[in-house]
């Protein structure tokens, strides 16, 4: 069984190889999704969905500079908004 992480993988190398803008879609999307997490996700979920975004940050670094800061940015914040859990 492939786990979700190889998944993600799988999917940011597809998208690596298709035209930029779909990776400038998907690092906008995670820049929108790194808000307040609902309310039943688990730590441990919250925790995996930022570690995601700091590899969809990494895999599509050469994307776009504006927008990989960007999401690096709400990553920092993420992780501030984990330790106060």
């Amino acid at each position: 069984m492939v786990s979700k992480e190889e998944k993600m993988i799988d999917s940011l190398t597809r998208v690596n190889k298709l035209k930029k803008e779909v990776g400038l879609v998907k690092i906008a999307d995670r820049i929108t999704n790194l808000q307040t997490p609902p309310q039943h996700w688990s730590k441990d979920k919250i925790i995996k969905y930022c570690n995601e975004a700091k590899l969809i940050s990494s895999t599509l670094k050469n994307k776009n500079d504006y927008l990989n800061k960007r999401l690096e940015t709400k990553i920092c914040e993420y992780e501030e908004m984990i330790k106060a859990l």
